[in-house]
């Protein structure tokens, strides 16, 4: 139900994940269930973004993440460029079932500006 992507990101800057969900038959579907994750490449949760959940879902939903959640952390600051995983978990109804399991991930790229306070 989802597709994986790699998105660059400034340091300290903002970026909106669209979320968009569809059913096996490639058919726009809003989904029962859903929630999202921010992790390091270590699989650390970044800035508490750990099961974020989304209320009432639509099939289209836009994600914010700015501030903290576009940092790098200490032991990152070497790198030019540091990997976020967004992770999307959910549940929908199909023909094929109730409550079947959403998932998706995309990677960012987040660019370290290091001279840039």
């Amino acid at each position: 139900m989802a597709t994986v992507l790699s998105v660059h990101a400034d340091e300290g800057g903002t970026y909106v994940v669209n979320i968009a969900t569809t059913d096996e038959d490639g058919s726009t579907k809003a989904p029962e269930t859903l929630n999202w994750t921010l992790t390091d490449a270590s699989g650390t949760t970044i800035n508490s973004r750990d099961e974020v959940a989304i209320a009432s879902p639509t099939a289209s939903e836009d994600v914010v993440l700015s501030g903290d959640d576009c940092a790098i952390q200490a032991g990152e600051t070497q790198f030019e460029v540091v990997r976020r995983i967004f992770i999307v978990k959910g549940t929908y109804n199909s023909t094929f079932g109730n409550g079947l399991p959403l998932r998706g991930r995309c990677y960012i790229v987040l660019e370290n500006y290091e001279a840039v306070s």
